[in-house]
């Protein structure tokens, strides 16, 4: 068994993931399903006071997200539907290349 360590820094904190594999190719495998970018700040405040979170909407669908500890601004993860163990920050249409999507806070807006 082969292990590899990924490290992702999301604002202050770094999160260390550990990948496993038989053998090198399933290794580079599932470590490239976590290939998202690292986050140093939040795209509408500019704070580094960032966390990942996890949450479950309509007792159904399964979203994690990074959000923003001052501004409560958040940035949703996707999955692939070919592949719903690869993970990647959603990106702005037609903002530009790896601007990524952050949503304002909206208290009166209902969860997904």
């Amino acid at each position: 068994m082969l292990e590899m360590m990924v490290t992702k820094k999301i604002g202050r904190k770094s999160y260390h993931i550990n990948a496993t594999g038989t053998d090198l190719h399933e290794l580079l495998t599932e470590h490239e399903k976590l290939s998202f970018q690292d986050v140093l700040a939040c795209g509408l405040c500019g704070s580094d006071n960032l966390t990942l979170t996890s949450r479950t909407a309509q007792n159904k669908f399964k979203y994690c997200d990074v959000k923003c500890l001052d501004c409560r601004g958040s940035v949703t993860f996707g999955k692939r539907q070919d592949d719903d163990k690869t993970y990647f920050l959603r990106k702005k249409e037609g903002g530009k290349p790896g601007e990524l999507d952050w949503q304002a806070f909206n208290p009166n807006a209902t969860q997904e």
